[in-house]
Formats: C-alpha cells, structure tokens, sequence
C-alpha cells in the first residue's frame, strides 16, 4: 500500500478520538449513535484497526463532518464550505461553518417562531460564546438576564453562565453563533436561581 495511504489512514484513529472527545460522547454513546461496537469504535480510535467505508459514513454522519474531513484529503482549492443543515428538533437547524475540530466553531441557527410563555430551560456548559443576530428577534436568558437581540445586535459570554435562547412570537431568527475551543461539550442542566418567599 502506499506510504502516503498508510499515513493517512493512521491519522484516522487520533481524528476520530478527538472528534468524540469535542463532543463530550461516550463510546457507549457513538456506538448507539452509529451502530458500531464500542470495542470496534475503541479499536479504531487507538489505530489498531483501519476503518472501512461503511464505519466512516456512519461516524462522519455522527460527528457532523464529511468524510474527507475525517481522513484529512487534501484540500481541492474550492474555498466554498459544504453547508450541511443538521436538524435539532422542533423545525430548529444547525449549519457549522467550519471544517476543522478544535478551536473557534462557527454555527448559523435557524429558530421557527417560538412560543413567549414557554418556560426556558437553562443550560451550561465549558466554553465563551458570542451571538449576532441576522434576521428577526432572538431570545437570550442570560443567568437572571431576560435579553431581546434584533437584527444587527450581539452578545458575548462564558457559557458557564446559566443560558437558554429561542425565537419569540415576532416570528423565526437566524443568528451567527462563534463558540470557544470547548463549546460542543454536551450540555449540563442548571435549575434557574430560586428567589426565597418572603
């Protein structure tokens, strides 16, 4: 086999590892993700094992990249990224605007028009992030902060912070969202700050 297969194959393993660990998943979680054994995904990450077509499709699907991303092709000069929508539930769509793991993430979020009495549920997790909204009214909770952004308006804090955002009833919202090295950790929940009675 050629040297610089070899090399490239190699180099699958240690991708793949830290691809799962930016996620903040299990191996246990990839493998009901994909349908791949935890032994297998182990033996794949650690290089003793090379992957087949059939494992890259399902792992690049699970970690949101292509597969020329998870074996490093070289790049073919087209300078155009491959938006490719990743569906969150409740008609909300994800488009990452960045090839590479590791470092500053760049998302667009598209939100269908929200529900203002839905009680928002606060996450955190490890990382900064910062907002600018594109079109329409986005909803930030911010810790104890209730924040409406329109179109032009922006945002930047420690995703520790206790924070949840949606479109209101205006309408739907696209917004940019630049997340800190950490940011695609899974997110813990925090109970909102509870105000005693008097």
């Amino acid at each position: 086999m050629d040297e610089a297969i070899d090399r490239t194959l190699d180099a699958v393993g240690p991708r793949l590892k830290r691809l799962r660990l930016n996620r903040g998943v299990t191996l246990t979680d990839l493998a009901a993700e994909t349908g791949i054994s935890t032994s297998t995904l182990s033996r794949l990450e650690a290089g003793l094992r090379r992957p087949t077509l059939e494992q890259l499709l399902p792992l690049a699907r699970a970690h949101g990249v292509t597969i020329d991303e998870l074996v490093d092709a070289p790049p073919t000069g087209d300078p155009r990224i491959n938006l490719r929508a990743i569906p969150c539930g409740d008609g909300a769509v994800v488009l990452p605007l960045t090839r590479r793991p590791g470092g500053i993430q760049a998302y667009k979020f598209v939100l269908p028009t929200g529900n203002d009495d839905a009680e928002p549920d606060l996450r955190t997790h490890e990382g900064y992030d910062w907002v600018y909204v594109l079109n329409g009214t986005l909803r930030l909770v911010l810790g104890e902060h209730d924040l409406i952004l329109r179109s032009g308006e922006a945002a930047e804090f420690d995703t520790r912070t206790p924070h949840w955002f949606g479109a209101t009833g205006a309408g739907p919202v696209e917004f940019l969202s630049l997340i800190g090295r950490q940011g695609e950790r899974a997110h813990v929940r925090a109970a909102p700050k509870q105000v005693p009675a008097e």
